[in-house]
């Protein structure tokens, strides 16, 4: 207060009743238990969606546990709970999974594609875990859902044919083109194992040459892409096919005509005799009718690649995040809105 620290000592009334039974007098503005009043954790919580733990306890002058279970019981108490059984008007979902720490616990998040809310997380990245989320939904809400959003993951998939028999799967194209960018960098490393020493070094450092869109590169980039294209036609071959694979899903007219389209790319990537690519290949006529209903659905999973940049950004303040249910929390905080007096709630009063 006024720039200084202030410490309040507070007697709570308190009132024996018999030879056990003792009543201690229950305060508005501090929790039953904490040793900080309301007000502070609010502050705490505000500063905490946008710093590192650690810079609010240097800043705050409280310890960083402190700080984290101040931040953790204020979410717990605040933040909005949606329950499966209360969502309501839902005809597209999107679902994807987010990774607490690299290679660590796994989320699923489920996320409204029309109003782009968050719906759900749950634990884990399973067909139990998603199927536990469905299954909670009331019938009339399920029944109206009429496709899914999901990466090529078999898991996902068995949990909405089992749950929404009547909901299409539309796999996302975002997760097959990041799944194709795998496989032109295998076409690379490829093609420089068994190039020349001039040609590796005009192959080495290309990869997000190959990977980005051209109209994204500068001019002296593009000029470099064109070199390597005209000397390697392996990494050609794989190029091209990368631009013919995005345009597929470029104003589809019906989902037979994406499915003959998408079938003819698959012909030329198994005439190409890359390895990877006709490995690329055979995945994508595995999930062809997930890909191809996008004719159907224009969706994507854009909105939810959004929620999982707030969430990428939880992680990077955070350097990884030990505890699951916290970061589920800080997952569900990202997704609410705050106004300019977030920092000072009360103000407003």
């Amino acid at each position: 207060m006024f720039g200084r620290r202030v410490a309040l000592d507070i007697e709570y009334l308190e009132i024996v009743v018999g030879a056990r039974d003792r009543r201690v007098e229950r305060l508005d503005f501090v929790e039953a238990g904490a040793r900080y009043t309301q007000r502070l954790a609010e502050l705490v919580s505000a500063l905490c969606r946008h710093l590192p733990i650690s810079a609010v306890s240097r800043w705050t002058g409280l310890a960083w546990r402190t700080v984290k279970d101040m931040d953790r019981a204020h979410l717990k108490t605040t933040l909005p709970v949606l329950h499966p059984r209360d969502i309501v008007g839902v005809r597209l979902l999107g679902v994807d999974e987010v990774a607490r720490a690299k290679g660590h616990d796994y989320v699923t998040v489920v996320y409204d594609l029309e109003s782009g809310a968050l719906l759900w997380v749950g634990d884990g990245r399973t067909a139990d875990t998603l199927s536990q989320f469905l299954a909670e939904l009331s019938a009339d809400t399920a029944a109206g859902i009429q496709a899914v959003a999901i990466d090529m993951s078999a898991a996902f998939a068995k949990a909405v044919r089992e749950q929404l028999p009547q909901a299409s799967i539309v796999h996302d194209r975002f997760h097959v083109m990041q799944l194709y960018s795998k496989a032109i960098d295998q076409v690379r490393r490829r093609e420089f194992k068994q190039a020349t020493p001039d040609h590796q070094d005009l192959i080495r450092g290309t990869r997000y040459l190959l990977l980005r869109n051209r109209d994204d590169l500068c001019e002296a980039q593009v000029q470099h892409l064109d070199r390597l294209l005209q000397a390697n036609h392996g990494l050609q071959t794989a190029y091209v096919l990368k631009e013919q694979l995005q345009a597929l899903w470029h104003s589809p007219k019906n989902v037979a005509d994406m499915c003959r389209r998408l079938a003819t790319w698959c012909d030329l990537a198994e005439a190409s005799g890359l390895p990877s690519l006709r490995r690329f290949a055979k995945t994508l006529q595995q999930h062809s009718v997930g890909i191809c209903n996008y004719a159907r659905f224009p969706i994507t999973t854009a909105r939810v690649e959004a929620g999982n940049v707030a969430i990428g950004m939880i992680r990077k303040r955070a350097r990884g995040l030990i505890d699951q249910d916290y970061f589920k929390l800080k997952i569900r905080q990202s997704a609410t809105s705050e106004t300019p007096l977030a920092l000072f709630p009360r103000a407003r009063q």
